[in-house]
């Protein structure tokens, strides 16, 4: 992946919960922050992601790094909100520029069905069910989405992730990594897939 220039990017418009625009270096104008974003809201893998980075939330608050979940669209928002899979705070890229200029790729309509029956989104799958997190098909399918770590002021890029895959992510020990910091969180195990457990 090619380097990212964080002026341009950093100029996009974001919309909050609560309808305020932002512009995206203002999320990391006076801390680090940790910018995840999301395929969708409705997107199971997404949601089990959310919370599992979730469980760094104590550890960045103590080092006063910001943690953000940014979506490409307001469908299943509210829903996302009510099930309390991520502690940090939320926007909407309508214009899904960030996505664009962060490299975060489309799938067409034929791309996007082997990509989401690969054993990566099948193991995560599993791991959300195992917790009792559901998913829909609402919303845009075909985007994917990734992680953008920033420093303080937009010094630097700390990390840069693209999903390859729908069930790709990034382990919390790499994103610790990143931030040089340590926390003491129990990452997600790694379920046993087979047929039973993982028919999607």
């Amino acid at each position: 992946m090619a380097k990212i220039e964080l002026k341009p990017v950093g100029t996009n418009l974001l919309k909050s919960v609560s309808g305020e625009s932002v512009e995206l270096q203002s999320l990391w104008s006076d801390k680090p922050v940790v910018l995840f974003f999301l395929r969708r809201f409705g997107c199971q893998v997404c949601r089990w992601t959310a919370a599992e980075i979730s469980k760094l939330e104590p550890d960045l608050t103590a080092h006063g790094i910001a943690l953000v979940g940014i979506g490409p669209e307001e469908t299943g928002l509210e829903e996302f909100k009510e099930g309390g899979f991520f502690k940090g705070d939320l926007y909407i890229d309508e214009k899904k520029q960030c996505y664009k200029d962060l490299g975060f790729k489309r799938y067409t309509a034929l791309s996007v069905v082997p990509a989401a029956l690969g054993k990566k989104v099948r193991d995560v799958t599993t791991k959300a069910k195992a917790q009792g997190i559901q998913g829909n098909f609402t919303g845009d399918l075909l985007q994917s989405g990734g992680m953008l770590i920033v420093a303080k002021g937009g010094e630097k890029v700390l990390l840069h992730f693209v999903q390859d895959s729908p069930g790709d992510y990034v382990p919390l020990e790499d994103i610790s990594k990143a931030l040089d910091i340590s926390a003491n969180v129990q990452a997600g195990e790694r379920p046993q897939c087979n047929d039973d457990v993982c028919t999607r």
